[in-house]
């Protein structure tokens, strides 16, 4: 039998890093390639114990560089894409969204591309709930699969267009495709400029947390180790043309977040500064995950069992995230939060 290779784009970032480690380990008998432009959020560190695996391979490139992409395909025979590469701070998209137009749109118009040409098994993409706008503060309501796609940043935009491009694939060529839609994550890994490993990293070095707003902002939170079980799943169980919502049902506040970092680190609420409100801030984002749990998926973590791991693991891991923050990212933190 064959060995299936399985292009991971994006797998030196957060979520597709996990996916990576998460992969290698459960089959060996996949050979599993890490495809990583290792920009600012890139990072290979976190990959040390399965550099030593024998199938897991790494491979630099651009997924916008078409001749890069297309020579990648001919040479290792993908059977599988499984595609996280894209800019995804929201902040980063207001300053500079041209970048994740390139990077989003345009570079996932690159791998459809180099699939349908060189033919896969299928193309899963993988998106965010953010590309459904926000909700109401209603309880009742959630994001299901068919709820209209209508994005309110640069970056839920360009992930919109890049669903839809994948959709388009599909429907026009015939490519064999899911897209999946998660709420936000967290987890090891984390880069420290998203809103719980910001507040961790702050409240160890007793720093001030900046809240926007109100902090009233509700956020769907999802164990990013119950996100990768969900994507192998639809990986190898789902209709082929389907979208599937992830979600945690683990709804809260952004205050309510930072609330509970603080108090579980036994620091003083005092640290919390509240700053001027995002630009077009989504008010609330739930998903509806009953699509997906029909295909035997449920989420393993409650967010009081995640946060309390999360929180341990940077403590474990301390030099790993100091080394980000004593960088470039600190200037970008002065000037993103300086009101």
């Amino acid at each position: 039998m064959n060995r299936k290779r399985i292009l991971v784009t994006g797998g030196a970032g957060f979520i597709g890093g996990n996916f990576v480690q998460y992969m290698v380990e459960k089959y060996p008998i996949y050979d599993i390639y890490n495809l990583d432009l290792l920009t600012y959020a890139g990072d290979l560190s976190k990959h040390q114990e399965i550099e030593k695996q024998e199938n897991y391979f790494f491979l630099k490139a651009d997924i916008a560089d078409r001749g890069a992409i297309n020579s990648l395909f001919v040479e290792y025979k993908f059977d599988f894409v499984v595609h996280f590469a894209a800019e995804s701070h929201v902040d980063r998209s207001i300053t500079n969204p041209g970048i994740f137009v390139q990077t989003n749109v345009l570079g996932t118009q690159v791998l459809l591309d180099a699939a349908k040409q060189y033919g896969i098994t299928k193309f899963i993409h993988v998106s965010t709930d953010e590309v459904y706008g926000d909700l109401e503060f209603d309880p009742t309501t959630f994001f299901t699969e068919d709820t209209p796609l209508q994005p309110n940043s640069p970056y839920s935009a360009s992930k919109a267009s890049s669903d839809l491009l994948v959709r388009a694939y599909h429907e026009t060529f015939g490519l064999p495709i899911n897209i999946t839609r998660c709420s936000n994550n967290y987890g090891p890994y984390h880069f420290p400029e998203k809103l719980i490993p910001l507040t961790i990293s702050r409240v160890l070095n007793n720093q001030k947390v900046p809240v926007y707003g109100d902090g009233k902002n509700v956020r769907d939170w999802l164990h990013v180790l119950d996100h990768c079980s969900a994507i192998d799943l639809v990986m190898h169980e789902g209709i082929n043309g389907e979208v599937y919502n992830v979600g945690g049902h683990n709804e809260r506040t952004n205050l309510e977040v930072v609330k509970t970092i603080i108090e579980t680190l036994n620091k003083s609420e005092e640290l919390i500064k509240y700053v001027s409100d995002r630009l077009g801030h989504d008010k609330r984002y739930a998903i509806d995950p009953s699509k997906l749990e029909k295909l035997g998926w449920k989420p393993k973590y409650t967010f009081e069992t995640g946060i309390a791991q999360t929180i341990q693991w940077y403590i474990d891991n301390k030099k790993w995230w100091e080394k980000i923050i004593s960088g470039e990212y600190q200037t970008y933190f002065e000037k993103q939060y300086t009101n």
